[in-house]
């Protein structure tokens, strides 16, 4: 086991045993390997380029295979650059996903201030509950409750990598956030995870800057229906402030077990 969310196999990627996801140990969550699809983005653009939105479709569950990435640009504009990659298991692809970069340029705007939620230094470590084997994506995350507790919604939860994406890496700015984004819908529940399963099918995400430091706040709100669809809205905060927004859509089912009690 590697104290990484993933190892380098030649040109692909080995998920560890931190990326296992909440639903099975055969399944990884999905914030690691779509924060393996920023890095990827990222290595495509120049220096003066930055991230202003990722959009991820979640097309089937990332097992524990070996992983590789397809990231292409398919513009090369001198403002706006835009990529396409696919994340793919013995040719099958799983994730698919786009990227908007901005070219940056110094512009002399009055910006609002805002405070961001009660910052993490002064707050307890929480470990997530509905995970049901020792290691995972939850004990590769250290969270932390500003706002309201598990089972609400809103809530406002600070989370950071404790192991980085791949062996002797310092992960991105925004390879943080997007390990951390993808949790707005388990951080901010609206059913019983005992009793039900709420699996994002996708994440899109905007953001305003390269966020600062270690870690990240997710201002979750999530909703759901009777008919079985949900969705988690989250705005997304560094320490000195606003840092962009991400949405999810949920697929909320009962669970087996709990069905077959029924």
């Amino acid at each position: 086991m590697s104290d990484s969310f993933f190892t380098v196999d030649g040109d692909g990627f080995l998920p560890q045993v931190h990326a296992t996801g909440p639903w099975s140990t055969d399944f990884l969550h999905g914030g690691p390997p779509c924060a393996l699809i920023t890095r990827g983005f990222e290595r495509g653009l120049p220096d003066d380029f930055q991230l202003a939105r990722l959009t991820f479709e979640l097309l089937r569950p990332v097992g524990f295979a070996r992983l590789t990435l397809r990231t292409e640009l398919d513009s090369t504009g001198a403002n706006v650059r835009r990529g396409t990659a696919v994340l793919e298991a013995d040719g099958k692809p799983l994730i698919r996903a786009q990227a908007t970069a901005f070219r940056k340029v110094a512009v002399e705007v009055d910006l609002p201030q805002e405070t961001p939620p009660p910052l993490p230094g002064s707050l307890t470590s929480y470990v997530f509950p509905f995970f049901a084997w020792p290691v995972g994506y939850h004990t590769a995350m250290e969270v932390r409750f500003a706002r309201g507790a598990l089972g609400q919604s809103p809530v406002a939860v600070w989370m950071r990598m404790k192991v980085p994406l791949l062996p002797g890496e310092k992960p991105s700015p925004f390879v943080r956030v997007v390990c951390a984004a993808d949790s707005g819908n388990g951080v901010a529940q609206v059913v019983d995870y005992e009793r039900f399963t709420f699996v994002n099918a996708d994440l899109s995400l905007s953001l305003l800057r390269r966020p600062k430091g270690e870690w990240v706040c997710l201002e979750a709100h999530t909703m759901a229906t009777k008919d079985g669809v949900g969705f988690s809205d989250t705005r997304l905060w560094d320490e000195q402030g606003p840092i962009g927004r991400g949405c999810q859509g949920l697929v909320v089912r009962p669970r087996v077990a709990a069905a077959a009690a029924e």
